[in-house]
């Protein structure tokens, strides 16, 4: 018995210092957010309680749910392909192709740039009257297309440039998830008879489901997240097309100064995100548990 005290004194001591800044920075913030959500202020001096009047504020505030179905929208859309092209360009990689350390490195290079200077590179591609994209269109006789003043084009602009960014990183760690699976079982497959793509398909993808789960999580946190490329490249219009919720949150918070509201915004999210990462844990320990 003591010496199993003396382990966990000393699993106590190690772990301290994690919980001590889990606390200081996510719980004791978080824990403010809700009590800030639950007033209304505009952030200078004391607010005024007022229960879930800010919650009940949502429930009838059009541009609360516009955001909130643009960043659904913009989540299933951004997640997807971000994998899929990461996991190509991971198998692509991981084989024999000519010059590999070049086009790893220019894929993984977007990962070194930050979300702002993204989106400054974002305007300078799709920027409507001077942009590389619609000089390129004007050049080959096709029209132009308005990427800031029309809702669709607008939000194309963003999805694309958050695939862009995002999909070095999917890419590095599929790459680390190939490297470290054993030729055995592929080889065996292709002693069956069995194809590059039923190989990919059938051993490669099965093989990678523990990353893929790790990535889904991942993709989809970052995206309930998304801000500096939406502010930077459409500032959430045009009219509100493009509007997510943490950009809402941003106006309403730092705008608007109804901080109260903004940090009821933030509690949404927060749960949205908690649950779906909550429901992904249990389906995959559901799978592992059936295997």
């Amino acid at each position: 018995m003591p010496g199993k005290r003396k382990e966990a004194v000393a699993a106590a001591g190690f772990l301290a210092p994690s919980y001590t800044l889990l606390g200081v920075f996510v719980l004791i913030p978080l824990v403010a957010a809700f009590w800030v959500s639950l007033q209304r202020t505009d952030g200078f001096g004391s607010g005024t309680f007022t229960g879930l009047d800010n919650y009940s504020r949502l429930l009838s505030d059009p541009l609360f749910w516009r955001s909130l179905v643009n960043t659904l929208v913009f989540t299933a859309l951004v997640t997807p392909l971000s994998m899929l092209f990461g996991l190509v360009a991971a198998v692509l990689l991981n084989s024999a192709l000519p010059a590999r350390p070049l086009w790893r490195a220019l894929i993984i290079l977007p990962m070194a740039v930050s979300g702002v200077a993204t989106g400054l590179i974002g305007i300078l591609i799709f920027d409507q009257n001077s942009g590389v994209l619609n000089n390129l269109l004007t050049f080959f006789g096709l029209p132009s297309i308005d990427w800031q003043s029309s809702p669709g084009p607008a939000f194309a602009s963003i999805v694309i440039a958050t695939v862009w960014w995002r999909t070095g990183l999917n890419m590095l760690i599929y790459l680390a998830g190939l490297q470290g699976l054993g030729p055995d079982l592929h080889e065996a497959a292709r002693l069956d008879g069995a194809g590059v793509f039923q190989r990919f398909r059938y051993v490669t993808v099965p093989l990678l489901g523990p990353t893929s789960f790790f990535l889904l999580v991942l993709n989809v946190i970052y995206s309930f997240q998304v801000f500096d490329l939406v502010f930077v490249l459409t500032g959430g219009g045009p009219g509100g097309a493009t509007s997510v919720l943490v950009t809402y949150a941003y106006e309403t918070g730092f705008v608007t100064r109804d901080q109260g509201y903004a940090a009821a915004i933030g509690m949404v999210l927060f749960l949205f995100a908690l649950t779906f990462a909550a429901a992904q844990w249990r389906a995959s320990r559901t799978k592992d548990l059936v295997e």
